[in-house]
């Protein structure tokens, strides 16, 4: 029994690693700063506009356009509302929600998101984990640039662990 479930572990070991290889991992530790401080709060209100390349495993990188509106309410609570346009898909929209806490981090909602996000601020990141159906996790590294009014963002979606789409995208702050 043991001998059978060694040899399908390395079975699909050897099927996953090749294809894991096929979606590039983020390395971006030259994008941290000290700062400007990532406020996400204030770089999100008004509106954005994010362009980038969104890689998925056995597929073509396919372009990404984001087009943002925040709102800061009387209480701090960003509320943002994004539509989203992928090739080749209908356009989507989602919403984000987010509110500072008096000990420093974030609570926040997503309507992509199943269960909590993790949302933390690092000098310029702004650091985001959830998972998505179908038991997608989601991390998202988005550094603001030293101008403050433009930002990169780094993702990664992971099935089992593994790497199976990454996107790269600059925002910029219009509004």
């Amino acid at each position: 029994m043991n001998r059978r479930r060694s040899r399908w572990r390395l079975g699909v070991a050897a099927l996953v690693l090749p294809v894991a290889g096929c979606v590039p991992t983020p390395r971006h530790a030259d994008l941290a700063a000290l700062g400007p401080t990532f406020a996400p709060e204030v770089f999100f209100a008004g509106k954005t506009v994010g362009e980038g390349m969104l890689r998925v495993v056995f597929s073509h990188a396919k372009p990404v356009h984001v087009e943002g509106q925040g709102r800061t309410g009387p209480d701090g609570t960003l509320t943002l509302v994004q539509r989203v346009e992928e090739q080749d898909k209908p356009a989507r929209m989602r919403s984000w929600r987010l509110r500072q806490r008096p000990d420093g981090g974030y609570d926040a909602t997503l309507s992509d998101a199943v269960g909590p996000v993790d949302v933390e601020v690092q000098a310029n990141l702004l650091h985001i984990r959830f998972t998505m159906k179908g038991r997608l996790g989601v991390e998202q590294w988005i550094y603001l640039q030293p101008d403050g009014r433009s930002a990169l963002n780094r993702m990664v979606v992971r099935k089992f662990g593994i790497p199976v789409a990454a996107l790269h995208e600059t925002i910029r702050k219009i509004g």
